[in-house]
């Protein structure tokens, strides 16, 4: 950083942060109305903020110790918006360029000076930017897997015997987790029957019912049997018409058929209380 804008901001540091706190509350005040926490907060995370910009002034670079890494990571975190850290950095490119016109008279110097803030505050942004998209994928990818596994659940019902429903499409990607999860299950309840319930998958083609024996096949491997059911009408008719061979594992039209085939095999009863 040039020697002159680094005395000019550590002699006028009390002008400038009041000149940034103005902008900086004006852009909330307009922006993000609603979204704040308390007032102390807002306070404490401006003040870091404005502290954070000083010492990257005097120091140049402070990205190696990960000041500037673990400053943004914690505003992001609390749910602020990347803008809030976008518009606080440009508003500290306006107020010091504003004491710079003021206090520096020649244009070549003050163009070079210009284009010394710009080096020194458009790689803090790409930075800022890029923990926002680091920190955005990893949460989106998070979600999706918590979305996915939450998706395809194994869930032990009686003794050796768990149901697996199965709702939305399923694609590649899904199948696979279903599988992961289904074998995984199977080892950990013992589960002698598995029954996957397909009443809430809207459309089984060849590429789903591929999927399901594949699970099936991989459930019998591990001596347990596979019964499908929420068999309907109209899907059965077109796995008829796909030719797709499902006999070798038993069918059934609802879960409570499925749950009676279930007690049969593992040779238990319900009994009623009455």
């Amino acid at each position: 950083m040039d020697n002159l804008i680094v005395q000019m901001v550590n002699e006028n540091q009390e002008t400038l942060r009041m000149n940034w706190l103005k902008e900086v509350n004006l852009f909330k005040e307009k922006e993000l109305a609603g979204m704040m926490t308390t007032f102390k907060f807002n306070e404490e995370t401006d003040q870091q903020f404005f502290e954070m910009l000083i010492k990257h002034i005097n120091y140049y670079d402070i990205s190696k110790d990960g000041t500037l890494d673990q400053f943004f990571d914690q505003v992001l975190h609390t749910g602020l918006p990347l803008s809030y850290l976008t518009q606080g950095l440009q508003a500290a490119r306006r107020v010091i360029l504003n004491l710079l016109v003021e206090t520096e008279k020649d244009k070549e110097k003050l163009a070079a000076l210009y284009r010394e803030i710009d080096r020194w505050l458009d790689p803090i942004l790409n930075r800022v930017v890029e923990n926002s998209s680091q920190i955005w994928e990893k949460t989106v990818s998070i979600q999706k897997t918590a979305l996915l596994e939450l998706s395809a659940p194994l869930i032990p019902v009686f003794k050796n015997i768990s149901v697996m429903p199965l709702i939305g499409s399923i694609d590649t990607e899904r199948a696979k987790l279903i599988m992961e999860n289904l074998l995984n299950g199977v080892i950990k309840y013992r589960s002698e029957v598995v029954l996957i319930d397909i009443t809430g998958v809207p459309v089984v083609d060849t590429m789903v019912a591929h999927h399901i024996i594949q699970a099936a096949d991989a459930v019998r491997l591990l001596g347990s049997t596979c019964i499908l059911v929420g068999i309907r009408p109209e899907i059965a008719q077109t796995i008829v018409s796909l030719g797709i061979d499902l006999s070798l594992f038993p069918t059934k039209s609802t879960l409570q058929k499925g749950m009676e085939n279930a007690l049969e095999i593992t040779n238990q009863q319900l009994i009623s209380n009455k």
